[in-house]
C-alpha cells in the first residue's frame, strides 16, 4: 500500500512537473490576455487612421467651402459696382471675369412664362435691367422708323426711355453659344470699364430669348459714316482739328483698356465703324463684343481664334492667333491712316499695288513729298505740315510688321496731346448734325 501512495505520488509530481499548461497556470493565462490586447490594438489603430484621415479630408473641404464663400460674396458685391470701382482715374482698375453675370439665373434671364424678368429691373452703378416691353414701348414697337444701324450682329433702333433718355438699343441675333458669349462678356466688361473715351452702356435686356444692349445716343454716328461717304461735304466737316481730337480720344480709349486694367483689355476689333461720334465730334470707342482679357504680364501673349475685320488685324494675329495689345495698336494705326487720307483699309478698285491701304502707306509715311500727296485732298491743305509730319511718323511706329516695334497706347497719347493743345484751328461744336445718325454697331 505504502508503495502505491509513492508511485501516485511520483506520476502526480511528474505530470504536474513535466506537463508547462498544468506547471504553470498563471503564465498561460498572462499569454493569452497578452495576445488579445495585441489583436484589439491592430484592429483598433487603422481605425484610429481612418477616423484622423477622414477629419483632415473634412476639414479640408470646410476650408474650400469657406473660400468660396468668400469668393461667392466678393462676386455678388462686385456685381453691384461700387462707385470707387473702375472710374477713369491714375488707379489700376481689377477686372473679374469670372464674375459675369449668370445667364441662367439672376437678373440676366427672363422668365419662361411671361415677358417680365425674374428680378425686378434695378440700377447697378447706371447700368439698369430692361424688360422686353419697356424697350418695346421706346422704339414704338421697334418700328422700321427708328432703325440706325444694321449688320450681322443685329440691328439698332433710336429709342426713348421712360426717364425721356435718347438711347441706341440694339438687338443682337441668336448666334448660339458665340453670340450669348458676346453678349454677356460685353454686359460684363462695360458695367465695370468707366471712361469719358467709351460708349456707355445705359442698360440691358435678356428677358426670355431676346438679347439687347442700351446705349448712350450718339447722334453725329460713326467715323466710318463721315470719313468714308459718298457725300464729299459730310467728308469736309472733318476738318484737321477734329481729325487730331479724334485720333487723341481713340488713343486715350485703348490706353484706358491697355494700362489702366488689370489684366488689360484687348478690344480685338478696333476700327472706324466702332468709333462713335457725339454732337460735339469727340469720339469714343464701342463694340466690345470680341474683347478679350490679356494677360497679367507685360504684352503677355494669349492664343485665340482669329476674329476681327480684315484690313485691320496685327500680322502676327492673323497669322498665328498671337493676341496683344500691341495688336490694338496695329488697328488705330490703321484707323490714323483712315484719318489722313479718307482711303478704306481694303480697295480693290484701285490701282494695282494701292489695294491695302498699309503697304501703299507705310513706305511714304517717312517721305515729306509724299506724305504731303497721300493726305486726304478733303482737307484742302488746312493743317499745319508739321503736324502731318509728326502723326505720320506715329502712325508708321503703329502699324509696324514686327508688334516689338510698334508704341505703347500711352506713347501715342503723350505724342498727340501738344499736337492738339497747338491747334490754331476752332471748330464750331455745333456746326453739324448728322441727318442719318447711327450709334453703336460693327
Amino acid at each position: 500500500m505504502a508503495d502505491f501512495m509513492r508511485e501516485n505520488q511520483s506520476r502526480t509530481y511528474n505530470h504536474y512537473h513535466h506537463n508547462p499548461e498544468l506547471s504553470h497556470p498563471h503564465d498561460n493565462h498572462h499569454h493569452e490576455a497578452h495576445l488579445a490586447s495585441t489583436s484589439i490594438l491592430l484592429i483598433l489603430i487603422p481605425i484610429f487612421i481612418v477616423i484622423v484621415l477622414l477629419a483632415i479630408l473634412l476639414l479640408v473641404i470646410m476650408l474650400r467651402k469657406l473660400q468660396s464663400y468668400k469668393s461667392q460674396g466678393s462676386t455678388k458685391s462686385g456685381s453691384i459696382i461700387s462707385s470707387k470701382d473702375c472710374i477713369f482715374v491714375a488707379d489700376h482698375c481689377s477686372i473679374n471675369i469670372n464674375s459675369s453675370p449668370d445667364l441662367k439665373g439672376g437678373c440676366l434671364y427672363g422668365s419662361s412664362t411671361s415677358s417680365r424678368m425674374v428680378i425686378a429691373p434695378t440700377k447697378l452703378r447706371g447700368v439698369q435691367v430692361f424688360t422686353y416691353k419697356e424697350l418695346e414701348l421706346a422704339t414704338d414697337k421697334f418700328s422700321a422708323a427708328n432703325v440706325i444701324g444694321n449688320g450681322g450682329y443685329g440691328v439698332v433702333y433710336r429709342g426713348t426711355l421712360s426717364d425721356g433718355t435718347l438711347a441706341a438699343i440694339k438687338m443682337l441675333h441668336r448666334e448660339g453659344k458665340q453670340g450669348e458669349r458676346a453678349f454677356r462678356l460685353e454686359v460684363d466688361l462695360l458695367s465695370r470699364l468707366h471712361s469719358p473715351y467709351l460708349v456707355e452702356l445705359l442698360g440691358y435686356c435678356a428677358d426670355q430669348h431676346h438679347r439687347l444692349l442700351i446705349f448712350e445716343y450718339m447722334p453725329s454716328g460713326s467715323l466710318q459714316q463721315l470719313l468714308h461717304s459718298c457725300n464729299p461735304e459730310l467728308t469736309k466737316i472733318l476738318n484737321w482739328g477734329m481729325r487730331l481730337r479724334i485720333a487723341l480720344d481713340c488713343a486715350r480709349a485703348l490706353e484706358y483698356l491697355h494700362e489702366y486694367t488689370t489684366p488689360s483689355v484687348i478690344h480685338r476689333d478696333f476700327k472706324c465703324s466702332n468709333i462713335l461720334l457725339n454732337h460735339n465730334f469727340r469720339a469714343k470707342v464701342s463694340d466690345f463684343g470680341l474683347a478679350k482679357i490679356g494677360s497679367d504680364k507685360i504684352n503677355g501673349l494669349i492664343s485665340t481664334r482669329v476674329l476681327g475685320t480684315t484690313g485691320y488685324l496685327a500680322p502676327e494675329y492673323a497669322s498665328t492667333g498671337k493676341l496683344t495689345t500691341k495688336s490694338d495698336v496695329y488697328s488705330y494705326g490703321v484707323v490714323l491712316l483712315e484719318l489722313l487720307t479718307s482711303r478704306v483699309p481694303i480697295d480693290t478698285k484701285r490701282p494695282p499695288g494701292e489695294h491695302v491701304l498699309v503697304s501703299w502707306a507705310l513706305p511714304r509715311l517717312t517721305n515729306r513729298e509724299k506724305v504731303m500727296e497721300m493726305i486726304d485732298p478733303a482737307l484742302q491743305g488746312q493743317y499745319s505740315k508739321k503736324d502731318l509730319i509728326q502723326v505720320a511718323a506715329i502712325a508708321a511706329m503703329c502699324v509696324q510688321t514686327e508688334a516689338d516695334y510698334r508704341p505703347l497706347m500711352t506713347d501715342v497719347v503723350q505724342s498727340l496731346i501738344p499736337l492738339v493743345k497747338n491747334l490754331s484751328t476752332n471748330y464750331p461744336s455745333g456746326s453739324f448734325r448728322s441727318s442719318q445718325t447711327v450709334s453703336p454697331r460693327k
